[in-house]
């Protein structure tokens, strides 16, 4: 009887070393897929659609590895099903939280500069401001030293 636990005991030892070592190559090989794409992507200067195309495949590529990291490195594969949810459905409204700020931070920009004539005039006012206080510090530069201009 005992002889049998050791026997699966090892089996299991064993299925979870071959199940680390898969997935290791499984994140290997998506890694080196998103190197390759992106440096092609770097060296032939894409433009518009294809560029496009390839910087989300890599952006798949970058979930699916995250994907295999968070079943199989934080033991969430063998979990049930709540326990699963308590942990992906936070992330993923963390995630939301993020894209939505950077996304609203991105458009009052956008619309502070487009909307607002104040603020327009006051931020190139102040470049003209500049640009005429550096012509008045020549100026006056020349007038204390006239020999050396």
């Amino acid at each position: 009887m005992e002889h049998i636990s050791v026997q699966g005991h090892e089996e299991h030892h064993g299925g979870n070393k071959n199940e680390v070592r898969d997935v290791t190559i499984i994140l290997s090989v998506l890694t080196l897929v998103e190197l390759a794409l992106g440096f092609w992507m770097f060296k032939s200067h894409m433009e518009g659609f294809l560029r496009g195309a390839v910087k989300g495949l890599i952006i798949i590529l970058m979930l699916a590895k995250a994907f295999y990291i968070v079943a199989y490195f934080m033991h969430l594969k063998h979990e049930i099903k709540n326990m699963i949810m308590t942990i992906v459905v936070p992330l993923s409204l963390f995630f939301w939280f993020i894209i939505s700020f950077l996304y609203d931070g991105s458009s009052y920009k956008n619309l502070r500069n487009a909307y607002d004539p104040y603020h327009k005039e006051q931020s190139t006012k102040k470049a003209q401001d500049q640009e005429l206080h550096n012509a008045d510090d020549i100026h006056l530069e020349e007038k204390k030293n006239p020999a050396e201009h």
